[in-house]
């Protein structure tokens, strides 16, 4: 496993693995990594000869400073485990390596990064394709995977993607859950132990929206007061976003279910935010 710091030291990398015919996939992350990682890591495997993946916490993509450095890092820790996986190049930047002095350029999709999460974390979605581009541009991957539990991003990605004809094939993997069934986050090891058990209502939420869901004559706004009231009966719990939208645009929907549907909501317990989501379908 070859560990590159800088551009230059990556590129030479990839381009190793190129001069010996292996196609490239790629998964981005901010490290700490935890089975959801792996996940996404063995999709790729599935779809590229090597993977490479990189571990950035990107600064752009925080609203607030302290969030940012709360952050959890254990750099040698996750080499072990990306060793272990078989990944072929990994990629740690420093922050002066992605963003260089005199730093001035942005990438933003501009209707999908402001809306529906986009408006509980301002800039934040602008953060993210920002430096998934500088990643792309770097590593130029064939192929790179997201989860599918941020699904605003995922689909930001993917408009990006097509807008700038990038050549790397964007593919989603299911969100990866505890045994009981809080989705993986690297935030989660921040929660407290109250937090920790407070947090299984993002998916009883969904759970209860799906519910609403499997009745023919169900209606967005049902979906909306089975997820509110759900999250509202955990003290807490503070929902700070519910988006029911189309699968595919992010538009949002009124009336009855018609076709696939994704719920997005976001949920925080003090200073943590936490998100989950689900496609539903009538």
């Amino acid at each position: 496993m070859l560990i590159c710091r800088s551009v230059s030291e990556c590129r030479q990398a990839i381009a190793g693995l190129r001069q010996n015919g292996q196609s490239v996939g790629m998964v981005p992350t901010m490290g700490y990594l935890h089975a959801g990682h792996m996940s996404l890591i063995k999709t790729a495997q599935a779809h590229a000869d090597a993977i490479a993946v990189s571990i950035f916490v990107n600064p752009t993509q925080f609203g607030e400073a302290a969030d940012l450095d709360a952050y959890p890092r254990d750099v040698e820790r996750d080499l072990a485990l990306l060793k272990e996986a078989g990944v072929a190049v990994v990629f740690l930047p420093e922050v002066e390596t992605m963003y260089p002095s005199g730093d001035e350029t942005i990438v933003e999709t501009t209707r999908l990064a402001n809306m529906l999460h986009g408006e509980v974390r301002p800039g934040h979605f602008r953060g993210v394709t920002t430096v998934v581009a500088r990643l792309f541009n770097i590593v130029q991957p064939d192929v790179a995977v997201f989860g599918e539990k941020d699904y605003q991003q995922l689909q930001v990605i993917k408009r990006m993607v097509a807008d700038l004809h990038m050549p790397v094939q964007i593919i989603g993997a299911p969100t990866v859950r505890e045994a009981d069934g809080l989705a993986m986050s690297s935030r989660n090891v921040r929660l407290s132990p109250e937090d920790r058990a407070a947090a299984l209502v993002l998916s009883r939420a969904l759970d209860a929206a799906e519910a609403v869901a499997a009745d023919a004559d169900a209606t967005i706004e049902q979906l909306q007061a089975a997820i509110a009231d759900t999250i509202s009966a955990e003290t807490r719990a503070a929902l700070k976003g519910l988006d029911i939208v189309a699968a595919e645009t992010l538009n949002t929907l009124t009336g009855p279910l018609t076709g696939p549907t994704a719920i997005m909501i976001s949920v925080a317990f003090g200073d943590i935010l936490l998100i989950d989501q689900r496609v539903v379908t009538p």
